[in-house]
């Protein structure tokens, strides 16, 4: 439900098809709108509802906890941690920030593991305090990767 009081949704099917739906506004059981979408299509609308919802929800964490911030770190081609794990960084021992999701080609990984690899443009969402955050940032800026 929208807060204009629309109702809309995705449906999957059996056979793998899925269609976004807008539902009549007179009747919620009818639908008035029903566009079939690719793999490309839902994978790209899922992504993009699925960022907004992460990043929605650690703002209002942020709004909540004092002194707790967020922030997104582009990780550099020059970063010693390209194409290594990301647990070789040790962020969370090193700083008391934790990355809780990588933002990659439109792609939202949450919660990466250690043995995830890190890529030149990953851009990391991490939480922490502000002296943890410049931590993580200095990490994933060093060629050196006793940064």
């Amino acid at each position: 439900m929208t807060e204009s009081g629309r109702r809309l949704g995705v449906v999957s099917h059996r056979s793998g098809r899925r269609d976004l739906v807008l539902y009549d506004a007179d009747d919620p059981d009818g639908c008035s709108a029903d566009i079939p979408l690719t793999d490309d299509e839902a994978e790209a609308l899922a992504d993009i509802l699925g960022a907004s919802l992460i990043l929605g929800q650690l703002s209002g964490l942020r709004e909540q906890a004092a002194g707790l911030l967020t922030e997104q770190i582009p990780v550099p081609a020059a970063s010693a941690y390209v194409n290594r794990p990301l647990g070789d960084a040790k962020v969370r021992t090193r700083t008391s920030a934790s990355i809780v999701a990588i933002l990659r080609a439109g792609e939202v990984i949450v919660s990466p593991g250690p043995s995830f690899r890190l890529e030149a443009g990953d851009v990391l969402v991490i939480v922490g305090n502000r002296q943890g955050l410049d931590g993580a940032s200095a990490i994933f800026a060093a060629d050196d990767p006793a940064g």
